[in-house]
């Protein structure tokens, strides 16, 4: 492009190096694609040129302020419109991000194909991951039908407890829904909603909620997707019949066997006369509704296709299963994305992985919070969007998604995706 400009504009090339003040030589470096010029000198050259500044910084590596914006909250959406914009100006290819996000220019010449057409590979060198602020429910009215592949989501099924007033409440470390458990063995445990308090009022906004969501959401997935949605053993009816109700099959539950204090109490401010007495049993789980968007056909003409009907297995030998061993979210995680219902990556990217059966598509999280899903699906390679409507939940999910991503088995960090072999996946921590 630099070469057509100058020669458009009638410089030669000695003239330009005379003006600018630098060699022939490296003007020659900068025209063979040899060198990059700095931000500086591209601004110098275009200016000289009578050309396109902005059009020359991104051939170059340096994205424009309002480019890299655009890239970094909608890098999915933007990658088409930015190889129309550039692509045919110049052989030059596009520009692509890291899983992580790290930006620069792209390393093969030539015109990057359509995102269909990109190799695995070549996937991998994009930005795999949107984060969007706002409204799931507007977003996916928004979103063109069959547009996503797997939903994995852990909403707040309260509702209550996600409003402005729970929300202070919460921050505030005192009153409200949420319950704040007193310190164990030592560790500081995360807050927990009481459900119990839930009034029919509630509970009949929160079965409205999901009947929306469910709509919307079974619009959006292609055929053959799967839903993944977590629930609680007080609330899940409201969650599942939804879903029902909006054309999802239901495929079963994962059940994730984990630890945690909440139930398992003696009557309120009566322990010591009932003291034989369990008002609730004590959680040891978590339930996963598990639903499906019907297949077109068979599941083996689905998975043709559209590449969704059914999970991915764990090995050759092993099938993905409904229960899960996992432990609480660590301490080193919720440093890194304080989050009251922050989930592990070491069960996280368990359930991600098998949510796309051939391991193409999109996996949705339309309720992002602190980002686990999103870095749950870098981390074994998926191409995902999280949405988040919280400000202060979306900034930690914007910084913890590639730290999590990067998390490792002996919790250090690395550069690279971490692989998707069993042991990644079953022995994080």
């Amino acid at each position: 492009m630099l070469r057509r400009e100058r020669e458009a504009a009638g410089v030669a090339l000695s003239a330009l190096a005379s003006r600018l003040k630098v060699t022939k030589g490296y003007l020659s470096r900068l025209e063979t694609g040899k060198t990059l010029p700095s931000a500086d000198m591209v601004v110098r050259i275009a200016k000289i040129l009578g050309a396109d500044s902005a059009a020359l910084s991104v051939l170059a590596g340096q994205l424009p302020a309002d480019v890299q914006e655009i890239l970094q909250s909608h890098p999915v959406e933007a990658l088409d419109l930015l190889r129309e914009s550039y692509s045919a100006r110049d052989e030059a290819a596009p520009i692509c991000h890291d899983s992580v996000g790290a930006v620069g220019p792209a390393e093969a010449a030539g015109e990057l194909g359509t995102r269909s057409e990109l190799s695995d590979n070549s996937v991998m060198s994009l930005r795999q991951y949107e984060t969007v602020l706002g409204d799931c429910l507007e977003w996916l009215a928004e979103r063109p039908e069959s547009s996503i592949h797997a939903v994995v989501t852990d909403p707040p099924y309260g509702l209550r407890e996600y409003t402005e007033p729970e929300k202070a409440k919460l921050r505030a470390g005192r009153g409200g829904v949420w319950r704040i458990p007193p310190s164990f063995d030592g560790c500081t445990r995360a807050p927990l909603p009481r459900f119990t308090v839930l009034t029919d009022q509630d509970q009949q906004a929160l079965a409205d909620f999901f009947a929306r969501w469910a709509r919307l959401v079974f619009k959006v997935l292609v055929p053959g997707g799967h839903v993944f949605v977590a629930t609680n053993p007080l609330v899940s009816q409201l969650v599942y019949a939804p879903m029902l109700d909006a054309g999802f099959e239901k495929r079963g539950e994962i059940i994730r066997l984990v630890q945690t204090l909440r139930g398992g109490d003696r009557p309120k401010n009566a322990h010591k006369e009932f003291s034989g007495v369990t008002v609730m049993p004590r959680s040891a789980w978590e339930p996963w509704g598990l639903f499906r968007k019907p297949c077109e056909g068979r599941v083996q003409d689905n998975l043709r296709k559209w590449q969704t009907g059914g999970l991915r297995r764990i090995s050759a030998d092993q099938p993905f299963t409904d229960v899960i061993k996992s432990a609480p979210t660590r301490n080193g995680e919720r440093a890194i994305a304080p989050h009251p219902s922050l989930k592990p990556q070491a069960f996280m990217r368990q359930i991600v992985r098998a949510a796309l059966p051939l391991a193409s598509g999109i996996v949705l999280d339309p309720f992002m919070g602190a980002g686990s899903t999103i870095a749950a699906a870098c981390a074994v390679g998926y191409r995902s969007i999280g949405i988040e409507m919280d400000p202060e939940f979306y900034r930690v999910a914007v910084a913890a998604i590639p730290k999590l991503a990067r998390l490792t088995l002996n919790g250090s960090e690395s550069c690279r995706p971490v692989t998707t072999s069993q042991s990644s996946l079953f022995l994080l921590h």
